[in-house]
């Protein structure tokens, strides 16, 4: 498969995230263990260890904000009309940033009871 370049609007065609996006982009969370994603309304929601983080937007990977990721210098980016601003992952191919924003926003959600 032909890898396409992300960029801060998307997969170069602007189109909804396809399963081979999909894959391409989980790839890249391999230094972290158990990041799945699950198909919800033609995207896909990112779940890191079955805690809910961030989603795949219209090819943007975007993660939820939180107090503890607001220093790294991410981007503001609507997910879809109406929906609150999430952070967006720029860098997607840096593995080890990938791997220290997820875990910063992981930090910062809410625990489960």
């Amino acid at each position: 498969m032909e890898k396409k370049k992300i960029c801060k609007k998307g997969w170069d065609e602007f189109m909804s995230t396809t399963k081979e996006m999909k894959d391409f982009i989980l790839e890249q969370f391999h230094l972290l263990e158990d990041v799945t994603a699950r198909s919800m309304m033609g995207e896909f929601l990112l779940y890191y260890k079955g805690i809910l983080f961030g989603g795949i937007y219209d090819g943007r990977v975007l993660v939820k904000k939180t107090s503890t990721n607001q220093n790294l210098g991410m981007s503001s980016e609507i997910p879809y009309k109406g929906a609150k601003p999430m952070f967006m992952i720029e860098d997607i191919e840096n593995a080890e940033n990938v791997r220290d924003i997820v875990l910063a926003t992981i930090e910062g959600l809410p625990t489960k009871k």
